[in-house]
């Protein structure tokens, strides 16, 4: 077992300021971490819910080098761990006596944690979903392309942007801001939503941009109503709002797509995105306290 201390961090404040170097260092395999608390820092923890975020490290010679968040309800966010980095992850968590619903990391972390969480409890952690995470290479316009143009949302815009944000949390079954209008309100007023309209000026898709952080910017969600799919929308849609991210300065540009889903990772192939690693969720059954 890696006896190495796992530290709590009192707020999102103090996890950067101890953190912060480290999740810099790799901002795309951080960029969740690196976005998420960025977002805590700047509009507060109410953001995601109720209760308040944990945050921890783990430091070894004096230098942070793994971290972890969670924003209840949702699932724990974690770095790339070894797989004894990851049991003793389990054993500080249960310890401290908290709940842990599901876990979200790079492929081999999310399985060593499940695994780690597996000997501890006994019980059958369920794989939720399998995301590949991409950065953009060369940016190439869909082709065929749609008719129609990209264009910043607008106040005007509020009610749809705050109602394909929910439509898009459900129909993905994940986690998000707990007040879908606050979310569209903030991204609107920063300009980081693209809609795809038609040339008679109906919005067809959308895709939103996390700020920038440690150079990097990712792109979504991107979401198009099944009604509308399989007409390019949606590939247009993210091109427009990668051309914007480069244009705002951004190192990297960042984008996750579900391996379940053949379509759309192969929309964002088609534009410009190239494979980095892979993530995967788990549901974590008898996830209450030691």
């Amino acid at each position: 077992m890696d006896t190495s201390p796992w530290l709590r961090v009192p707020d999102v404040r103090s996890f950067l300021a101890r953190a912060g170097h480290f999740l810099r260092s790799r901002p795309a395999l951080h960029t969740v971490t690196l976005t998420v608390c960025e977002g805590l820092r700047a509009r507060g923890p109410q953001v995601y819910g109720d209760e308040a975020p944990v945050f921890g490290v783990l430091e070894r010679d004096g230098e942070v080098r793994a971290a972890y968040f969670r924003t209840p309800p949702y699932r724990l966010i974690v770095t790339p761990l070894t797989p004894e980095e990851a049991g003793s992850l389990t054993e500080h968590l249960r310890a401290a006596g908290d709940p842990v619903p599901g876990v979200n990391a790079d492929e081999a972390t999310a399985a060593a944690f499940a695994g780690a969480w597996r000997a501890r409890t006994g019980e059958e952690p369920r794989l939720h979903e399998r995301l590949r995470l991409y950065r953009l290479g060369e940016l190439r316009w869909p082709e065929p392309a749609p008719e129609g143009r990209g264009r910043i949302a607008e106040a005007r815009d509020r009610e749809l942007v705050a109602r394909w944000y929910e439509e898009f949390v459900r129909a993905v079954g994940g986690a998000g801001h707990r007040d879908a209008g606050a979310w569209a309100d903030a991204r609107i007023a920063d300009r980081r939503v693209t809609l795809w309209e038609t040339p008679d000026g109906v919005a067809v898709s959308m895709a939103a941009l996390t700020p920038q952080v440690a150079g990097q910017i990712r792109v979504g969600p991107v979401y198009t109503p099944a009604e509308l799919r399989g007409r390019g929308f949606g590939a247009a849609a993210t091109a427009h709002a990668s051309r914007a991210a480069l244009a705002e300065g951004a190192a990297e540009v960042l984008l996750f797509a579900d391996l379940a889903n053949p379509t759309s990772n192969g929309v964002y192939q088609r534009v410009g995105y190239r494979p980095v690693t892979d993530f995967a969720v788990y549901e974590l059954a008898g996830a209450g306290p030691a």
